[in-house]
């Protein structure tokens, strides 16, 4: 109608923040040079309510993961991987087969979860725990609180550029891939 102004609909901003994390494995186990040759992998066997909640709830396509090598001398930060498929359920432990297996996990009812994450870049210096602890700049990490064994964990951005920069990397290099 004359008169009348014609409004189009805006499209979203679709602005999405990526959040970071550190993730557990022990390298004669599942170590990261063989994320590299897989290219991607499901994260599963993680029996721990809080850092499924975390995988389920908070870890997100895109989000960027330090890969770390534990139960090994000197435990170290190694590589840096991407969260490729949100939280889904840990079929693991619905195989009786698996030492994951968890009786009370079903269909209806999955309780664990997993996300699939892929390699993006191996550090050019691996980061010992030592050197993460002994940095003042990484003193809110949770990767150096007594106590704190979880093998998911959140961490905030300051303190994965941090560990970049210890691992001869930069954020406008991760930035290039």
């Amino acid at each position: 109608m004359l008169g009348e102004q014609q409004y189009k609909e805006s499209p979203p901003l679709g602005i999405a923040m990526v959040n970071y994390w550190l993730m557990k494995s022990e390298p004669h186990v599942y170590p990261f040079e063989q994320l590299v040759v897989d290219g991607s992998t499901h994260w599963d066997g993680v029996r721990n309510y809080q850092a499924r909640n975390m995988m389920r709830d908070d870890m997100k396509k895109d989000d960027f993961v330090l890969f770390y090598h534990s139960n090994f001398k000197p435990p170290h930060i190694v590589g840096i991987a991407r969260v490729s498929r949100e939280g889904y359920p840990d079929h693991t432990a619905q195989d009786s087969t698996s030492k994951y297996f968890d009786p009370k996990a079903s269909p209806e009812n999955p309780r664990w979860m997993m996300v699939d994450i892929e390699a993006v870049v191996a550090l050019p210096n691996i980061v010992p725990l030592e050197e993460v602890r002994n940095n003042p700049s990484c003193e809110n990490m949770l990767l150096v609180r007594k106590g704190q064994r979880l093998s998911v964990q959140s961490v905030d951005e300051v303190d994965f550029d941090e560990v970049l920069r210890m691992g001869g990397y930069s954020r406008e290099q991760l930035n290039e891939l």
